[in-house]
């Protein structure tokens, strides 16, 4: 059995962690003091378990409920440079070497703050923390993801900032929020500016929606993952000697469109009842690009090798099955192709070769 600290020392990489979801509790009781927002608690011990519970709830409506408390925390630009830094410095202490973190600029304008200078914060928030990870030996390169809310009036506006801002630190662009009622193609004029100017961009689908949504993100839009993407079970038959897939899960698949699978809060938001039940086992044993990512640190009371380490409890999977899933999301990371070979040459495939 690999312990814990094992699968914290081996590289990892991760493409789906939001920035409001993954704020340390402590940080979410000092800044929410700062800006008068009450909370349940001011034990940050207490205020994590008051929040995983809340978020427990089986379905993805419920489950974004407490986002509230930590939003209402990053309402400054110093605020939003606390917590992006912070960010980094826990991928760096949870062994990742590469992380992209999602947020939504427009949901932080509650003070003043503009749009623009909301995302100068993070940028200046990643670099003091990839500097301080450096320089205490454990380097991690790390970008964020804008995010228009799909159940806000459609607007270009964040789609240009990830334009605008792709040299400095942006890697794409995202769409998040409430899936049913609210398809992607609502955003469709956000996807073709982007795709008009060569910029890149995932989207949230298959989660609390079904085939249809995986559909309209990859037919209609064009995204290059899926964030979660994991009701692509539905479009494959198991009912056989063997599982067969159907034209989308195949096309998903052969094109190696990644999906980012993050099993703790898929179990919250009830896509299973079990680690052993959820569907990553299987997609990842057919060969779709399967990427383990964390969603929301905070909420589900988790890090990446915590949600490793379940899997290898759930699924027996060990050294070979980590790198791999290393390797797809360093693959299919929104990041200079020239970094990302040398990065899987030189950090991650060395590391687990000496593992196994």
């Amino acid at each position: 059995m690999l312990s814990l600290d094992e699968i914290r020392r081996l590289p990892k990489v991760t493409l789906h962690d939001h920035l409001d979801g993954g704020v340390r509790p402590q940080t979410v009781v000092d800044l929410c003091r700062e800006n008068g927002h009450p909370l349940p608690t001011t034990d940050a011990d207490e205020l994590q378990q008051w929040i995983y519970a809340q978020c427990d709830a089986g379905n993805l409506v419920d489950y974004l409920k407490p986002f509230e408390l930590t939003v209402a925390g990053m309402q400054t630009p110093e605020q939003l440079a606390r917590v992006a830094h912070e960010f980094v410095l826990d991928m760096a202490a949870d062994g990742v070497v590469y992380a992209e973190t999602r947020w939504a600029p427009e949901l932080h304008q509650r003070r003043g703050m503009g749009l623009a200078r909301a995302v100068e914060a993070v940028r200046d928030g990643l670099a003091s923390g990839m500097a301080e990870a450096t320089a205490q030996g454990s380097p991690v390169m790390a970008r964020q993801l804008l995010v228009s809310m799909r159940h806000d009036e459609p607007t270009l506006r964040i789609a240009e900032l990830a334009v605008e801002y792709r040299d400095q630190g942006v890697a794409g662009f995202d769409i998040a929020g409430a899936e049913e009622g609210f398809p992607p193609s609502r955003h469709r004029e956000a996807f073709d500016y982007l795709k008009r100017n060569n910029a890149h961009f995932t989207i949230h689908a298959g989660e609390a929606f079904g085939l249809p949504s995986i559909w309209e993100a990859v037919q209609l839009c064009g995204a290059e993952r899926l964030g979660h993407g994991v009701r692509i079970v539905e479009d494959i038959d198991v009912s056989g000697p063997r599982p067969v897939l159907g034209r989308l899960a195949a096309y998903v698949r052969d094109v190696r469109i990644a999906l980012e699978l993050a099993p703790t809060s898929n179990l919250q938001t009830g896509i299973a009842t079990t680690m052993a039940e959820h569907p990553i086992g299987l997609l990842f044993d057919l060969g779709f690009r399967v990427t383990v990512n964390c969603d929301n640190r905070l909420m589900s009371n988790t890090t990446l090798s915590k949600e490793f380490a379940a899997l290898h409890e759930a699924f027996g999977w060990g050294p070979e099955e980590m790198r791999r899933c290393a390797i797809s999301a360093m693959h299919s990371a929104f990041w200079d192709h020239q970094e990302r070979e040398r990065i899987i040459t030189e950090v991650i495939r060395p590391a687990y070769l000496k593992a196994s």
